[in-house]
């Protein structure tokens, strides 16, 4: 009987301690509070986030407008102000490629560069197109913008000529004026969705690839890994490429504010990372809280302190880039590619020890061979 008692014992403990094993690999469910974070990232973050780009946008519109009833120098550099403000604010609103942003390609009509001038031309020559067409996803947005506002000549004198004293500055006017309406009522179309889609997003919230923490920790990865350190850096940079390509920087037509954009994306990184509230000093549960409830430690130290830190590393690195990354790559572009190295050593400790943490999955393909 003692012996059997003995084994009984024996077979219980190491029961659980296979239990024990499974829950420390992230196989059972946590009790932290899922839709506390989901509230803040909804009420606190993403919400506030479109609401800013909006009134952004919508000022734009209305310094365009100022411009294609009169274009002067003075409506010419208000106009470039209302877009870049709206382009820094995009820096924080890119990430969130859930709910209706996702169902229009959002972020496709917004920012994919470098625009094509090839596309964008032949659309005002032949004043027939469909800006929502995904075959214009490079001829619209922001860095078409760019190419209308500052690439079509070598000064602003050339420049407003186009819109003025060219036989096709009729066609010139529509085409920027068209390009800005799209952009309206996109970020329109995204912010009032976000009325009847917030309480949805936050109820989401079960462990799973459709869950709603999964997917924007998906989106969030992807923007970090892709939009951020390859698209801004690492492609310019010629991380990927046999050469530099100086001429696939963020805003390469204005040139100097590549950097600027670059410091807001990864600062809005950081903050979406920490729960911070948008445009306050406020912090809510967040992927760092997450992390530091699960008690997630790396070589020693809190997995959430160690994903901080190379953020920080990170925009030290940017910070000794010249405001024009094309200028930069041009001058010395080792400084380039040590602010990709710093960004990548982020994706190690987020796309791995993080999401290994969290238990969830990598949703999309990863084609850089990280």
């Amino acid at each position: 009987m003692l012996k059997k008692a003995f084994l009984i014992l024996t077979i219980t403990a190491l029961a659980v301690a296979c239990s024990s094993s499974d829950e420390s690999s992230g196989g059972v469910t946590d009790n932290f509070d899922r839709t506390a974070m989901l509230t803040n990232w909804a009420d606190n973050i993403i919400v506030p986030v479109y609401e800013d780009l909006n009134i952004a946008v919508t000022n734009m519109v209305t310094e365009k407008d100022n411009f294609v009833n009169a274009p002067t120098q003075a409506n010419l550099d208000s106009f470039r102000t209302a877009w870049f403000n709206a382009y820094k604010i995009w820096q924080s609103a890119e990430m969130f490629n859930i709910g209706r942003a996702e169902e229009i390609n959002f972020g496709y009509q917004m920012n994919i560069y470098p625009t094509n001038i090839t596309d964008i031309q032949n659309n005002i020559q032949s004043q027939n197109y469909d800006l929502a067409n995904v075959n214009n996803n490079d001829a619209v947005g922001f860095p078409a913008l760019d190419y209308m506002l500052y690439g079509l000549a070598d000064n602003d004198m050339d420049i407003l000529s186009y819109y003025t004293s060219n036989a096709d500055a009729a066609k010139y006017l529509a085409y920027v004026s068209d390009l800005v309406n799209q952009m309206e009522s996109l970020t329109q179309d995204v912010t009032q969705s976000w009325a009847t889609y917030s309480q949805t997003f936050i109820d989401n919230a079960n462990n799973t690839a459709t869950g709603s923490i999964n997917k924007l920790i998906n989106d969030f990865m992807f923007y970090y890994e892709k939009g951020l350190r390859a698209n801004k850096i690492g492609i310019p940079a010629g991380n990927f490429s046999t050469t530099p390509l100086p001429d696939k920087v963020e805003a390469y037509y204005r040139s100097d504010i590549s950097k600027t954009l670059a410091t807001e994306a990864l600062t809005a990184v950081k903050d979406f990372f920490n729960g911070k509230h948008y445009n306050s000093t406020t912090t809510g549960e967040s992927l760092s809280s997450y992390l530091d409830y699960l008690n997630t430690i790396k070589n020693g130290e809190d997995l959430s302190v160690l994903i901080n830190n190379q953020f920080d590393t990170a925009q030290a690195k940017i910070n000794t880039l010249d405001d024009s990354f094309a200028d930069q790559i041009a001058m010395d572009n080792t400084k380039m590619t040590e602010a990709y190295d710093a960004l990548q050593m982020a994706v190690v400790l987020l796309k791995v020890d993080m999401l290994q943490a969290l238990n969830v999955s990598v949703d999309y393909v990863d084609a850089d061979g990280d």
